[in-house]
């Protein structure tokens, strides 16, 4: 039962796991930015240099489990190597905390989770010392990571704060064919969804299955939910499962009053905690998502990765900012929400124009399906429109405009849709729904490491040990194309574009420090900065 290492960009105050390695020292100061996960009542001191926490070593241990009642757990563990002893003793603190991790029993992951997920930063890379040499931590901890993952059966996600430690990362796993436990098919699927993200052909449709791993409940719990909420006798609750989803929706939507129902909606899918498959989603180099569900959780991990969505159709768009459009309604604006049969028939006048968005995407771009039943009535509709139009009397049949993730086989659902999509099982229809969901996860890591550009950390001078000879020589030749590049240059001016294209190879990031906070220690929770490619390609 081997555990899998994930490779991702998130905030590791936000994402949603067991258990998170907090670095420290020998003084048992940590960096502002893990305050939240941190109890307050432990919290000794606190100035802008970082939290002090009130817990004390009792000998030469290195790793200290933060006493806590919540779900997840936070452990501190000694990063600071003020003595020079090097690489090899910052990978041997990694070992000693996932083995300490190890020893402490979870009944139950996170959410229901199929296997529990212990998170990390890149450890050492701030007050530990290790900043200037990320390229070579990189190469020696996710070896690390796998060996403890296999052996304690428990899943990893190393949580890389910028775009240089991600490129770099997933440079190192691309050469290592053993690092995803997937069937041929979803490899080669994979490959097949990162060479479409990374030329700007991929979309992404999100549904309640994504959010369902953060905690949030599907269609048919969020009526649950609402019925125990309305006060309807035991004959009526009884009977709101024999009507259609819609119907059930209605009824308690009028028991509840307009108010209740979307006060409901506001603080049930209000922000909080994102899953890791929310965090990978994000990561992805894609430009236009769409999703049916109602939370902030696609954009907030966005956001903790530098990557500000414009969310649709509430905000304005801007060129070259990619956008989530809300073809159901938001959280923020409960009066949009889509609940009723009403409000969907509704879709077809005063909503028209949000689901013409995704039919332009279903005829110009490839889009990925995650976590929808593809049951949804608005999706139904919107297929046949697009087939419609594309496959007249006289037509032949056009290419599938996308490709379903369904955790499950389902043959007659995959028949059912296969003029428009290629629905692609993550297991058999025998396999537990958390062991499937897992492995989807799995598929969007790979995915995710498959579409990162190679790029990234090309001139960070950090990651200079792990560049081939040829690679060396054109870091090189680059950084006097750097020298002559004006200060401050900006587009459309010839000289801007050449900047930009620079920090994009890592120029100027100078080991991952933030010139605004130079306190800061490199390995902390998160560091929101994307500095990819934000460009909108043609299909």
């Amino acid at each position: 039962m081997s555990g899998h290492v994930f490779v991702v960009g998130a905030d590791l105050t936000r994402l949603s796991c067991d258990d998170v390695l907090v670095p420290t020292g020998r003084t048992l100061r940590v960096a502002a930015s893990w305050r939240d996960v941190l109890p307050a009542d432990l919290v000794a001191d606190e100035d802008a240099s970082g939290i002090c926490v009130d817990l004390a070593w009792s000998g030469g241990e290195r790793v200290l489990e933060v006493p806590g009642t919540g779900p997840r757990r936070a452990w501190l563990l000694d990063t600071v190597d003020d003595c020079g002893r090097g690489l090899d003793w910052l990978l041997d603190g990694a070992r000693e905390a996932l083995a300490a991790v190890a020893r402490r029993e979870v009944p139950e992951p996170v959410h229901g989770r199929a296997r529990r997920l212990v998170g990390l930063p890149a450890l050492g890379t701030g007050w530990g010392g290790a900043a200037g040499r990320r390229g070579d931590l990189l190469q020696q901890l996710l070896p690390v990571l796998r060996e403890a993952a296999d052996e304690h059966g428990f899943d990893v996600a190393l949580v890389l704060r910028g775009s240089s430690d991600l490129a770099a990362a997933q440079r190192i796993r691309r050469g290592e064919s053993t690092s995803w436990d997937l069937p041929d098919p979803l490899r080669a699927l994979a490959e097949q969804l990162g060479e479409r993200a990374r030329r700007g052909q991929l979309a992404l449709f999100i549904g309640a299955g994504v959010s369902a791993a953060a905690g949030l409940p599907t269609w048919e719990e969020l009526l649950d939910e609402l019925a125990g909420r309305s006060g309807l006798d035991d004959d009526l609750r009884a009977g709101l499962g024999r009507l259609p989803p819609e119907d059930s929706a209605a009824l308690l939507a009028r028991e509840l009053g307009r108010d209740r129902l979307q006060e409901f909606v506001r603080e049930r899918f209000g922000p909080g905690p994102y899953a890791l498959a929310h965090a990978l989603i994000a990561d992805l180099p894609v430009q236009e998502f769409v999703t049916t569900n109602y939370d902030p959780l696609v954009e907030l991990a966005a956001a903790d990765i530098g990557r500000d969505l414009s969310v649709l159709p509430y905000d304005e768009p801007q060129p070259g900012r990619p956008w989530l459009l809300k073809l159901h309604g938001d959280a923020a604006h409960p009066e949009s929400v889509v609940l009723t049969r009403e409000e969907y028939l509704q879709l077809g006048d005063s909503r028209a124009a949000l689901a013409g968005v995704l039919h332009s995407l279903l005829l110009t771009r490839h889009v990925l399906f995650v976590g929808t039943s593809m049951l949804d009535d608005d999706l139904v509709r919107i297929a046949h429109q697009v087939r419609s139009a594309v496959q007249g009397p006289d037509r032949e049949p056009r290419r599938r405009s996308g490709t379903v993730l369904a955790l499950r086989e389902d043959a007659a659902r995959a028949r059912l849709w296969e003029q428009d999509v290629e629905t692609v099982a993550m297991s058999r229809s025998d396999t537990s729904p958390t062991e499937a969901a897992r492995r989807l996860e799995v598929l969007l890591d790979l995915i995710g490491c498959l579409s990162t550009p190679p790029t990234g950390y090309l001139l960070d001078p950090a990651y200079r040990g792990m560049l081939s000879d040829e690679e060396r020589a054109l870091a090189e030749a680059l950084q006097d194309v750097a020298a002559r590049v004006p200060e401050g240059s900006v587009a459309p001016s010839a000289a801007g574009e050449v900047a930009a294209l620079l920090r994009r190879l890592g120029h100027g990031r100078s080991a991952g420090r933030r010139d605004d906070r130079p306190d800061e220690p490199a390995d902390a929770a998160s560091e929101p900065r994307d500095d990819r490619l934000q460009q909108q390609r043609p299909g």
